[in-house]
């Protein structure tokens, strides 16, 4: 169950940095910080966690990893369904559409944060009870 688990987690966070990187091109550049900036600040991240996980899978990998895929997971379904407008230095982010690459990004994040989550259960240590 653990390399499954494992295998999960590194695969949605790798489709996930995969679609970001392609977006990021599309998605303007200049100054400040725009969606394509920030769309390969989370491709980056992805796949550095998904490396991480890959090579120790540990509580504190896959809290990482649940940290990452959840606010992906997030951040994709906030802005596909609420327009908050531009926070701060953040640009609106605001796309109310469902495309191919957005819900196989969304299935790969909900898939790597479930199974971030059940590795970190897994991962956690066990209290023994003696009787």
């Amino acid at each position: 169950m653990g390399l499954i688990l494992r295998l999960l987690v590194v695969a949605g966070l790798a489709v996930d940095a995969y679609i970001h990187f392609h977006l990021a091109g599309d998605l303007g550049s200049g100054g400040g910080l725009t969606e394509g900036t920030l769309f390969w600040i989370q491709g980056a991240l992805a796949a550095l966690v998904a490396v991480l996980v890959l090579i120790r899978a540990t509580r504190l990998t896959y809290g990482i990893a649940f940290v990452v895929a959840a606010s992906a997971l997030g951040a994709v379904l906030l802005y596909r369904y609420v327009d908050i407008g531009p926070l701060g230095p953040m640009p609106n982010m605001y796309e109310p559409v469902w495309y191919a690459e957005k819900v196989i990004t969304t299935v790969a994040e909900a898939v790597a944060a479930v199974a971030a989550a059940l590795g970190l259960w897994q991962a956690s240590p066990r209290v023994r009870t003696s009787g």
